[in-house]
C-alpha cells in the first residue's frame, strides 16, 4: 500500500496509480512545483537518481512534475523542494550514508524526509519496501550532494 497519510508532513505527492495495458503506466501524482530557489537543484537530483532503487525500476510520473520521480509498484515516491515538514526537532534522525532522514509513520509506508539539506527532499516509502533502508542507501549518493 502507497503511504497516503502523514502526521505533520505533507501527503500531496502520493495520490493514485494507473496501470496501462500489460505493464505499469506512468505513476499519477499531484501536481508539485519546488520551492523557490530549489528547481536547479531538484532537476540535478532528478538526473542522478538511479533507475533502480531496491530492485524497483524507475516509472513515469503523471503529470510530468520537476521535482518528481517514481520507482515500482506500488510505487516509491520522491519529491524534491518540499517544504519542511513540522517535525519535533528532538525527533531521532536515521543517518544512511551521510544523509539524515527523519521517518515519519503514513497510513500504508513512512515518509522519509531530509533533516539536514537545505533544499528538502520527501520519499514516500510504502511498507511492501521494509526494511526502507536499502531505498535511502540507494538515494545517498545523490542526495548528499545537495546543499
Amino acid at each position: 500500500m502507497v503511504p497516503t497519510t502523514v502526521r505533520n508532513a505533507t501527503s500531496a505527492g502520493v495520490l493514485a496509480l494507473t496501470c496501462l495495458g500489460c505493464g505499469f503506466g506512468p505513476v499519477t501524482v499531484a501536481d508539485h512545483t519546488p520551492l523557490p530557489g530549489a528547481p536547479d537543484v531538484c532537476a540535478d537530483l532528478l538526473a542522478a537518481v538511479p533507475d533502480v532503487l531496491a530492485d524497483a525500476v524507475r516509472r513515469e510520473v503523471e503529470p510530468a512534475s520537476p521535482g518528481v520521480a517514481a520507482w515500482g509498484q506500488p510505487p516509491i515516491i520522491l519529491r524534491c523542494g518540499v517544504p519542511e515538514p513540522s517535525v519535533d526537532p528532538t525527533s531521532p534522525v536515521l543517518e544512511v550514508d551521510g544523509v539524515g532522514w527523519y521517518g515519519i509513520e503514513g497510513d500504508g509506508g513512512t515518509f522519509f524526509v531530509t533533516a539536514d539539506r537545505a533544499v528538502t527532499v520527501e520519499v514516500a516509502v510504502p511498507d511492501d519496501y521494509a526494511p526502507e533502508a536499502e531505498v535511502l542507501l540507494d538515494l545517498a549518493g545523490p542526495v548528499s550532494a545537495l546543499p
